[in-house]
């Protein structure tokens, strides 16, 4: 008898309790708002707030704030310095390190006891327990898992405290029986260097019995390359030929895909996309057939949704009306599949009502099923475009299928106006094969942005606001320079996408490009 059919009996009542995500999501979440504000009513936050008086979800809409990390930093920075009972009950050690605000170079999120617990772990726990399922002849315990994380280091010099990316607080503190099914060993794992760590992470694992992956798709991909590498393999099943599953999160997988496919040949592999952030583990994808994903409803999060609205006129972010203010906030219950919508989140991490900076559009609300669509912050709107992430997407899904290429990073920015007096988008892409025409990948990504966004094609209409994209094709490895320069190399950090703003591509440029326009 295989391990993982012994181990498989550990996950059976956890599905059983999965099946009321169908038919019960307003009851569950409800009684996870419930619990929330009894927990921490004693808490600083929660004393100010009055959570002891609220009796349902209208009370906490009605006393407490929308939040940003502005409005929680300093609250948050009081934590860090060891005062207790602020956000959350207790003490909180461990403060995962995350992108950055206009403020800030990066944001510090607090991670509870409660929240590792029954929020990061509760999501690896299910994701594991829904694959399970879907794939009965799986052997996945029977190998090694190789998890690919970030590093941390001391909080402020306060004993027992530590802040870093989350995947090394998820290290940190994991249960030592997992490392016995886990690669590379907890030393490598957490070391800062990413080029150092690819390395040794490639050695150690290549003569493992390794069965599933777990990780950002482009730092993972990178780590499977120097494994090609040193191996002299032409497929990883080559090297490990019992290789059945990625858990994938972080970015989006579709710029990827076509290359882990090449890599992976073997039919027997399957990927699965999770949604787990600094901030908490949200959704997992539950249908190998349906790229959307399950929204988890019974952990410590609880959710609400703005409808996005930007302002053309003002070059408004998402969550914006035409008059600039907030959007209406609906509970999960209140929301309709089919609109875009910015998340904000409570949690048991002592985070209220806050404003997550990710849009999801909801595929089905019975079960509450959704999809990435992009980052409030993440969008371009210099000309009433309102062009996303999820578009960005399809556009160069789009180009590659048509011409064969394959794109490994990219981002784009508004060219406002040139000595021509002339708008475009301008986007600089990595290549991992670029496309033998240039310039018809740049008219094809063209074409079905102005498909699938309306309002980009009536910008586009006869040239009028905006122009022909521009393509600049960047050389091999200028976004891995960029992002080293900068000190976030590897881990969980991530290229932006889409900006309104030019900052990052003028930094791009600057370290060589060459420019193809239409």
């Amino acid at each position: 008898m295989s391990l993982t059919s012994i181990v498989r009996h550990a996950f059976t009542r956890r599905m059983k309790e999965l099946e009321r995500h169908v038919n019960e999501g307003e009851q569950l979440q409800r009684q996870v708002l419930t619990r929330l504000l009894q927990e921490a009513k004693e808490t600083e936050y929660g004393r100010n707030h009055v959570f002891e008086q609220m009796r349902d979800y209208d009370d906490f809409a009605r006393n407490t704030p929308v939040n940003t990390y502005e409005e929680l930093k300093n609250d948050i920075d009081r934590m860090r310095h060891g005062e207790r009972d602020v956000l959350w009950p207790g003490r909180v050690r461990w403060y995962a390190k995350s992108s950055g605000t206009t403020n800030d170079k990066s944001k510090f999120i607090p991670v509870s006891n409660e929240g590792l617990q029954k929020i990061h772990y509760a999501g690896g726990f299910d994701s594991v327990a829904i694959y399970l399922r879907n794939h009965p002849k799986s052997r996945l315990f029977d190998g090694r898992a190789l998890i690919l994380g970030g590093s941390h280091a001391s909080n402020y010099n306060m004993p027992g405290s530590l802040v870093g990316d989350l995947s090394a607080i998820l290290i940190e503190n994991i249960n030592p029986l997992a490392n016995l099914v886990r690669v590379p060993k907890k030393k490598t794992a957490l070391l800062s260097d990413f080029e150092i760590k690819r390395d040794r992470i490639a050695r150690e694992s290549m003569t493992k019995n390794v069965t599933n992956l777990s990780g950002v798709p482009s730092w993972m991909l990178s780590v499977l390359n120097r494994v090609m590498e040193l191996s002299g393999k032409t497929h990883l099943e080559e090297v490990w030929p019992n290789l059945e599953v990625f858990f994938h999160g972080g970015v989006a997988f579709t710029p990827y895909r076509h290359q882990y496919e090449q890599l992976i040949t073997s039919p027997r592999m399957h990927y699965m996309e999770t949604y787990n952030a600094s901030e908490g583990f949200f959704g997992i994808q539950d249908d190998p057939a349906d790229k959307s994903m399950l929204l988890m409803l019974d952990y410590g999060v609880f959710y609400e949704f703005m409808e996005t609205s930007p302002s053309p006129s003002q070059g408004g972010e998402p969550g914006s009306s035409p008059s600039g203010r907030l959007g209406e906030v609906v509970p999960l219950w209140a929301v309709e599949p089919g609109k875009n919508y910015a998340m904000l989140i409570s949690t048991s991490c002592g985070l209220w009502r806050y404003m997550l900076g990710d849009t999801v559009r909801f595929t089905s609300t019975n079960p509450y099923k959704f999809v990435i669509t992009g980052r409030t912050k993440s969008f371009i709107n210099a000309f009433g475009e309102e062009l996303i992430v999820d578009n960005a997407e399809q556009g160069l899904a789009y180009a590659c299928q048509q011409t064969g290429a394959e794109v490994l990073e990219y981002t784009a920015a508004p060219v406002f106006m040139d000595a021509q007096a002339k708008c475009r988008h301008q986007w600089l892409i990595e290549f991992s094969k670029a496309p033998a025409d240039l310039q018809r990948f740049a008219s094809l990504l063209d074409q079905k942005l102005q498909e699938v966004n309306s309002d980009y094609e009536a910008k586009r209409f006869k040239d009028i606001t905006l122009q022909p994209l521009e393509l600049i094709q960047a050389r091999p490895g200028l976004f891995n320079d960029w992002m080293r320069q900068r000190g976030k190399l590897g881990g969980q950090n991530k290229v932006p996408r889409l900006s309104n703003s030019r900052e990052h591509i003028e930094q791009l440029l600057k370290l060589g490009c060459d420019t193809i326009k239409m």
